[in-house]
């Protein structure tokens, strides 16, 4: 069977792309929505345009296409995208990257169902800490590029997941409360490397904005394609 992978370029989309390959799918194309604003329920918002570089390095098709960003409108231009990759791709299935969010699961599921795809959820349910852990070991390399939370600051942007990110992700949970994969958006990430990629990406060249002291983003301004 074959099927599309709703991809944002983020630590979520780009593991479970690879734990549906691991479990024998096909996965011929990628589907990335660039929202056009930054408070989108559905949709992945930092350093999107670079989804087009990563498909580049894991050799697959995208399907690329912008979206209003309206809370439920958005849904539409997702639609509109799973069916041109159905038509062009010939998808069964649409793999995404959901691990608790009922809201996403449960619309793209809907959506899934009207237009007679699968939908396969990898990811769903998996223990936060464990997610993170597998997805070290399987070597991704993997950055924050958005911080949204009590307890990150402008030090935590451009920062590697490693094992003690994640030790120190744990010490803020157990003050604030976060969801240490960051299921609630109190962070955002960029994958530069893993067993998927033919091709890894090389950061040229970076802005750090800050909104205040816990919200900002790491804009990747500058990035190439090098050999493995």
């Amino acid at each position: 069977m074959k099927f599309a992978s709703l991809f944002s370029g983020g630590k979520d989309s780009v593991f479970a792309l690879y734990k549906a390959v691991q479990a024998g799918y096909k996965v011929v194309c990628l589907i990335t929505i660039k929202s056009k604003r930054t408070d989108s329920y559905m949709f992945h918002i930092p350093n999107i345009e670079l989804a087009k570089l990563q498909a580049e390095a894991l050799e697959t098709p995208v399907v690329y296409m912008g979206s209003s960003g309206v809370k439920e409108k958005e849904l539409e231009d997702l639609k509109k995208a799973m069916e041109i990759a159905k038509e062009k791709y010939n998808i069964q299935g649409l793999v995404s990257g959901a691990l608790a969010s009922k809201y996403q699961s449960s619309r793209i599921k809907k959506l899934c169902d009207e237009l007679d795809l699968i939908s396969i959820t990898p990811l769903w349910g998996m223990d936060e800490e464990q997610y993170l852990m597998d997805l070290i070991k399987a070597k991704f390399n993997v950055i924050i590029t958005g911080i949204a939370a009590d307890g990150l600051n402008k030090s935590w942007l451009g920062r590697k997941i490693d094992n003690n990110c994640i030790e120190d992700l744990k010490r803020i949970n157990k003050k604030n409360k976060i969801h240490i994969a960051a299921e609630g958006g109190e962070y955002e990430t960029f994958v530069l490397d893993g067993p998927v990629f033919k091709k890894k990406i090389k950061i040229k060249d970076f802005e750090i904005r800050m909104e205040n002291e816990c919200t900002g983003h790491y804009v990747i301004k500058s990035a190439e394609l090098v050999k493995k």
